[in-house]
């Protein structure tokens, strides 16, 4: 493989892929069925990312072994220098939040242990996991004033209004938010105009809703299957423009203005050859986009939010 030298100082173009990691680190997924890669594989993934255009990849410190494993595949391909790495905060209980003395420690210790594990001696961008951690965003700007992080963040929840406050934060210079074809609450509510006009960067997570679009029908589980009502819609709307599901949803979210990349985990580096090639047919047809934007499936909570799903390995976002 031919695999660039140097890193590119040029922010991910609209629409671009950001390859998510936390399968590197535990079996994750509702969709999936191989379960966590091999570190072979997982050197494969990340080359094939790279060359096909990947400069910017997702972990955090609560994915299991995902940054050490990415760090460790990062360093033996020479990839330090040429990818960006978005990380997150260990989470914080409701003691660590209520207590500053306590949530500053966890911070530090977080940011600290990160920049050992992924090999980094400044991390690019750093995210708080939860919303409600970021009541302490001062403290990692603290970080960032000091030269040990580039960027700070949140990950943010479904309901968009606290996406709405944190991108009015001048500290804040990037979010993380989940948006698909069955959950567009963030792409309505006018936080991707506000983000642009701010130089906010916007990663969109969720676009296969954990691969609940595009599984076989057979394997939903039963407390999502009423999902599979909308879903067949999807289907016939995919069928009528002569592609995929998974391509209606990977470009649906390359569709929107203010998104910089979309993040897509993978278990095989044939999975990420995948996306790569739907990626590159870039947005949808314009009376497309209008379709499936005037369509509102309003699907419960319970059905469209990962984190209340009863079972799930990693309740995270």
């Amino acid at each position: 493989m031919n695999l660039p030298a140097t890193r590119s100082t040029a922010e991910p173009s609209p629409g671009r892929l950001m390859l998510g990691t936390v399968q590197f680190g535990m079996p994750y997924g509702v969709a999936n069925r191989t379960g966590q890669p091999e570190y072979a594989e997982v050197v494969r993934i990340v080359a094939t990312a790279v060359e096909g255009g990947v400069r910017w990849f997702d972990t955090a410190a609560a994915y299991g072994s995902s940054e050490e494993v990415l760090g460790r595949a990062l360093s033996e391909l020479k990839l330090r220098d040429v990818v960006t790495v978005v990380t997150k905060i260990a989470p914080m209980s409701a003691e660590d939040v209520a207590d500053s003395v306590l949530a500053r420690a966890v911070i530090e210790r977080s940011v600290e242990q990160s920049r050992q594990r992924l090999g980094l001696e400044r991390l690019p961008v750093v995210l708080f996991h939860r919303e409600a951690d970021a009541a302490h965003l001062e403290v990692l700007d603290e970080l960032r004033g000091r030269g040990v992080v580039e960027r700070v963040g949140v990950s943010c929840d479904n309901p968009p209004v606290g996406a709405l406050g944190l991108v009015e934060d001048w500290r804040v210079a990037a979010l993380q938010i989940p948006a698909n074809l069955l959950d567009r609450r963030h792409l309505v509510s006018g936080l991707l105009p506000r983000a642009a006009s701010r130089s906010v960067l916007v990663f969109v997570r969720s676009a296969f809703l954990q691969g609940l679009l595009v599984m076989p029908e057979e394997q939903v589980p039963g407390h999502l299957r009423g999902v599979l009502p909308a879903r067949k819609c999807l289907e016939s709307v995919a069928r009528e423009a002569g592609m995929t599901v998974a391509e209606l949803a990977l470009r649906f979210l390359q569709s929107q203005p203010g998104v910089t990349s979309v993040l897509c985990g993978v278990e095989t580096a044939s999975q990420m050859r995948e996306n790569l090639r739907i990626a590159d047919q870039g947005p949808l047809p314009e009376d497309l986009l209008a379709r499936l934007m005037s369509w509102s499936p309003e699907l419960p909570e319970a059905l469209v939010t990962p984190s209340a799903w009863p079972g799930l390995a990693m309740p995270l976002a």
